[in-house]
């Protein structure tokens, strides 16, 4: 298993531990690397949809699992790769939305492949390479 960026859907599927393909590829993820990796983005948009329902319980089992895995920041280098991925998807016609762009190019510019169960989505960014523990 290569070295991998959690993207937010596969992150919330791990949390719920309901789909049992995810959940068994999380567990051999982990005793290969020890850890999650995702991004600062995910970081926020999980604890923003469980605070809008008041998930509180949740809400502190999330921040206990940031504590424990590596979320990556927001730099200079992804700031302009997610830049060249606006450019290019909007001269195709096919934009996605910003926060999925600075995943992506976190995935990109930190070498790992993108883990999201939105394959055809992120498809139409070039050069990125894409897994879905969904799939079987």
């Amino acid at each position: 298993m290569p070295p991998t960026l959690l993207d937010t859907d596969t992150l919330s599927e791990i949390i719920k531990g309901r789909h049992a393909l995810i959940d068994q590829r999380a567990l051999l993820y982990l005793a290969q690397y020890g850890r999650f990796t995702f991004s600062i983005i995910t970081r926020f948009e999980i604890p923003r949809g469980l605070k809008a329902r008041n998930a509180t319980a949740q809400l502190a089992a999330f921040d206990l699992r940031c504590q424990s895995n590596d979320i990556l920041p927001l730099s200079d280098p992804i700031i302009v790769q997610a830049a060249e991925f606006y450019a290019h998807l909007k001269q195709q016609g096919q934009l996605v939305g910003d926060a999925d762009l600075l995943i992506a190019a976190t995935a990109m510019v930190h070498g790992l492949v993108l883990a999201t169960n939105n394959l055809a989505h992120y498809s139409r960014i070039p050069g990125l390479t894409l897994i879905s523990w969904a799939a079987p």
